[in-house]
């Protein structure tokens, strides 16, 4: 049996999907606003971010049941550090080559996106490594090794006590990120110790914020992995067609009107922002979880195994990994300027890059079969 047909390969293959979209809506082509956001006001990160979750939830809650918590956590702890070192080594190779190319070819957007570190090397380069600077696009992984850490401790608790506690506290940041939570104590913070880096250089994503789709994850997985959700009710009607009218409001919403929900209106767009998970934003992602979840078993059931998807998803680091070394390098040559290219180019780019992605999982796929060499 090999070691994808021991997997969920549905959730492999809708991971997969996650990292094809966000690799389409990062790499600078024409065709990366049509691909952004496709279901709604809702990106591929948070399908992602919960996926992630919900099979950290569902791992970890059958390895604390077979072996005991204080293996779990130490499963927890190595997921951490191999997460943590692939994000160190990205950052490394953005310092070096990357930088280099962005210099030699003088692409201005791309020297902007590197302007702290460009104007404070060794701040940028300890900072970076600490997790404090985090550029735009090395910022998502940094938020993974953070929710990777506090997540043993977590599903502890909800095995041992249930979940109703952790759910108040979740929700609770939550609230309070909205109102620029973090910013107020990453103010206090430099006060305190003097630290060189500003807060619009920590990073895009909303920490209190997404904390609470990756509890909302890992208990889903939780929950899975006791048997729970198998043997759940199914939503009411009234759920469901709910859920349908929310999901196709705001698709028709996202393709009428563009990305930006609310254009020229800072205030009401707060309710989209996608960094701090807006309230608007959340409604539209619960609207469409209710409905995989309520049909995700016919969809599974009719439509054929999608291999591709499947692969990458299965391996999803190294994927990732490679997505942004690839995303980073057509910025440093390329730009964003997409003028210079005609649609064929663009195509050519995209349909490649894919392409090595895919390489990338079945290699990483194979190296993880291969057999230790007997000494």
């Amino acid at each position: 049996m090999t070691d994808l047909t021991r997997r969920r390969w549905e959730l492999d293959a809708l991971r997969g999907l996650m990292l094809v979209l966000m690799f389409a809506t990062h790499l600078p082509t024409r065709y990366s606003i049509g691909l952004g956001q496709p279901l709604g006001f809702v990106s591929a990160a948070e399908g992602f971010v919960i996926l992630s979750a919900f099979m950290a939830g569902m791992i970890y809650t059958r390895r604390a049941e077979q072996d005991g918590i204080p293996v779990m956590r130490r499963s927890f702890l190595i997921r951490t550090l191999k997460v943590y070192g692939c994000h160190v080594a990205c950052l490394l190779f953005l310092f070096t080559l990357i930088t280099a190319l962005g210099l030699k070819y003088q692409q201005e957007d791309f020297v902007n996106y590197l302007g702290f570190y460009l104007n404070q090397p060794v701040t940028g380069l300890w900072a970076g490594i600490l997790l404090i600077y985090n550029p735009p696009l090395l910022d998502i992984l940094p938020l993974y090794v953070m929710l990777l850490l506090v997540s043993p401790f977590i599903l502890s608790y909800g095995i041992k006590h249930g979940w109703r506690g952790i759910f108040t506290v979740s929700v609770l940041l939550w609230l309070l990120s909205q109102f620029e939570f973090s910013a107020a104590l990453y103010k206090i913070l430099v006060a305190v110790t003097g630290l060189p880096v500003p807060f619009n250089e920590t990073g895009s994503f909303e920490t209190f914020a997404w904390q609470f789709l990756w509890v909302f994850g890992l208990w889903l997985g939780s929950m899975d992995a006791k048997g729970v959700l198998r043997n759940r009710k199914p939503f009411p009607d009234s759920i469901v067609i709910a859920s349908l009218l929310i999901a196709l409001f705001f698709f028709a919403w996202r393709h009428i009107v563009g990305q930006v929900p609310f254009p020229g209106n800072e205030m009401l767009n707060a309710l989209q922002d996608k960094w701090h998970l807006g309230p608007l934003r959340m409604l539209n992602f619960f609207a469409l979880l209710i409905l995989i979840m309520h049909y995700g078993e016919r969809i599974r059931l009719a439509l054929p195994r999608l291999r591709i998807f499947e692969v990458m998803g299965a391996a999803s680091l190294p994927v990732f990994c490679i997505h942004l070394v690839m995303v980073l390098l057509a910025l440093a040559i390329l730009g964003q300027n997409m003028d210079d290219r005609d649609d064929l180019a663009d195509a050519l780019l995209l349909i490649g890059g894919l392409v090595g992605l895919y390489i990338t999982a079945k290699v990483a796929i194979g190296l993880r079969r291969k057999p230790a060499r007997v000494q």
